[in-house]
């Protein structure tokens, strides 16, 4: 894989392509499309999700833009007890209640500020980490995710249909340290791995996606099947990122917590994802729209470095999947 751009457009165009290595930040300004400001306002999205998780439990947290409103969301997955301990999500006023910056990582200042709500994801250069605080109805979190010593994250840059164009910047395992308060319970997070999310695009006013994301030191993968093609399917084995093809996914929508199949068609990857649980939500509200479940579970199965490669095993890797449509 070829180093990460400078920026995501170039020369009036999206860089189109799969890249190993961080963006300082996502720029849609220099984009030459007929569209004007107002359409550009409308379906500009962007999100920031961090996903960490270890023996005991899995946690998601969300902030996310879609121009003409914002939300949030956060939960705690007690795998012990196969149940969600927190469950929180709010809706807020953009720029007023909550920002998503245009920094995936390095300079990151993402925030949401509701009733009774505080929500943080703030880079610090010197150690190279991420800070990300939740305060929120049944869930406090305070925890450091080390971008120091990470493996080389995933760039994806390219067209959408019926949009404009796309960026995301996904890493692969990152250490954690810190605590989470649910249930009544304490949390110590140490030992946990975390992936981030930062994605930017000028997207369609629907967008559905299948996604599947599970990460330790030793393997890690992304794929996602929709809108974006498989531009962000990555494997990374020992910290060494391999670009993986179109991805499928084999499930039952109207029992996501039943087995699914996850497999990539140039045989690189072949997983079965068994769920433990799951946070789901939908919600129509007439001028949108959202139906989305994420199972937390984990990957058993085979991934290859190559076509010819000997197959390496993969058990019981923690991660989640995700069934997702949106109308925004």
């Amino acid at each position: 894989m070829t180093p990460a751009p400078d920026h995501v457009v170039t020369q009036g165009a999206p860089a189109h392509g799969r890249y190993a290595g961080r963006i300082t930040r996502i720029d849609w300004g220099p984009l030459r499309a007929p569209r004007g400001r107002l359409w550009r306002w409308l379906h500009h999205k962007r999100w920031h999700y961090v996903g960490l998780g270890n023996e005991q439990l899995f946690i998601g947290v969300a902030i996310v833009d879609v121009g003409w409103t914002c939300t949030a969301f956060a939960y705690l997955f007690d795998r012990r007890r196969r149940s969600l301990l927190a469950d929180w999500s709010q809706d807020g006023l953009p720029r007023l209640q909550a920002g998503v910056s245009d920094e995936p990582l390095a300079g990151a200042h993402s925030w949401f500020r509701g009733p009774g709500a505080r929500l943080s994801l703030v880079h610090s250069a010197a150690p190279d980490t991420l800070a990300l605080a939740v305060a929120v109805r049944g869930l406090h979190l305070e925890a450091v995710l080390d971008l120091g010593s990470m493996a080389p994250p995933l760039l994806a840059v390219g067209p959408i249909e019926g949009g404009l164009a796309h960026a995301t910047q996904k890493t692969t395992a990152l250490p954690v340290q810190g605590w989470a308060e649910a249930g009544g319970e304490r949390f110590d997070l140490g030992g946990a791995w975390a992936a981030i999310d930062a994605s930017n695009g000028l997207l369609a006013r629907k967008t559905a996606w299948r996604w599947a994301s599970a990460h330790a030191p030793d393997i890690g993968f992304n794929l996602q099947q929709g809108y974006f093609g498989g531009q962000e399917n990555l494997l990374w084995l020992d910290g060494r990122p391999i670009p993986l093809g179109a991805a499928s996914f084999a499930f039952d929508a109207a029992q996501p917590l039943q087995p699914w199949r996850v497999q990539t068609d140039d045989g690189l990857l072949d997983l079965v994802f068994t769920p433990e649980g799951a946070r789901a939500q939908n919600r129509d509200l007439g001028i949108a729209a959202s139906r989305y479940v994420q199972p937390i579970g984990r990957f058993s199965g085979i991934v290859r470095e190559s076509p010819d490669a000997t197959p390496r095993p993969v058990c019981d890797l923690l991660g989640v999947t995700e069934d997702h449509a949106s109308r925004w």
